[in-house]
This record gives C-alpha cells, sequence and structure tokens, in this order.
C-alpha cells in the first residue's frame, strides 16, 4: 500500500499546523511554502479537511486555519480517509481474475482481511498529537522555518 501524494502533503500540513499555538490561525501559503507544497494544491486538501471536521478556517486579516479538535483526536485513520476515501486493500488489488474460488477466498481471509485489521489497528490508534511530538521530539522545529 502507498499512501498518495495528496494524503503525504496533507500530513506533513497538519503536523506543521499542529506545531504551532493552537490560539493563532495559520495562513495556507505559510504551510504550503514551508512545506514546499502548491498552495492550490494545499487548498484542495485543506477543503476537504473542512468538510470533514479536521480543520476550520478563520476569516479575516489574521485568518488562516486551525486544527478543528485537539491533535489527540484528529487519527491517520481519519486523514487518510479525508483525502482517498477508504485505506483498505481490496481483493481485487491482490487476486488473480482467474483464481480457483477456494484460493480466492483463501487469499483474501488470511492476507488482505488480515493486512486491512493491521491498517485499521495502526492508522485509528495513531494521532496527530502522536506524529506532532515525535517530529518535536527528534527533529529542530526552526527547520519548519527556513523558506
Amino acid at each position: 500500500m502507498k499512501f498518495c501524494k495528496k494524503t503525504r502533503y496533507g500530513l506533513t500540513a497538519l503536523v506543521d499546523l499542529a506545531a504551532q499555538p493552537s490560539t493563532t490561525p495559520v495562513a495556507l501559503k505559510t504551510i504550503a511554502e514551508r512545506n514546499d507544497i502548491s498552495l492550490q494544491f494545499l487548498e484542495h486538501i485543506f477543503a476537504s479537511f473542512r468538510r470533514t471536521g479536521i480543520v476550520k478556517s478563520v476569516k479575516g486579516s489574521q485568518g488562516g486555519y486551525n486544527l478543528a479538535k485537539a491533535a489527540d483526536e484528529i487519527t491517520v485513520a481519519s486523514v487518510v480517509e479525508a483525502l482517498e476515501g477508504s485505506y483498505h486493500l481490496e481483493d481485487e488489488d491482490v487476486l488473480a481474475e482467474n483464481s480457483y474460488k477456494g484460493i480466492s477466498d483463501t487469499i483474501q481471509k488470511l492476507v488482505v482481511d488480515s493486512v486491512n485489521q493491521e491498517l485499521d489497528q495502526i492508522l485509528s490508534n495513531l494521532t496527530l498529537a502522536q506524529m506532532s511530538g515525535y517530529y518535536s521530539n527528534h527533529y529542530d522545529k526552526q527547520e519548519m522555518y527556513y523558506i
């Protein structure tokens, strides 16, 4: 499984946003410049985040975006679902068209279903707060401010 560019950039932008003081809205242009993401592409991503309640927009001259809820309430699963829909493997991704039914069922149960259960476990339990904390503990936050 590979996350699409939209999801990788969306997670990047959310970690950036989570690292900022929650009382100050952050302009998308600032996030885009800091992370070398196209502003237009980021606007598209944040439209999905707004619709799904991950971020909220703040209007005005000091406007921008804040997280709509605490970072520990935003899971990676919710981010991926907001941008890609389901992240589960589909049986047609791994099964040959002409497979024998018993073999197909075996692959479905022992491989596809198992992988999907593990994905659920990992992505539903990993939060934006954990990602932001890892980033803060392992990398110099100042790198984010170099444009």
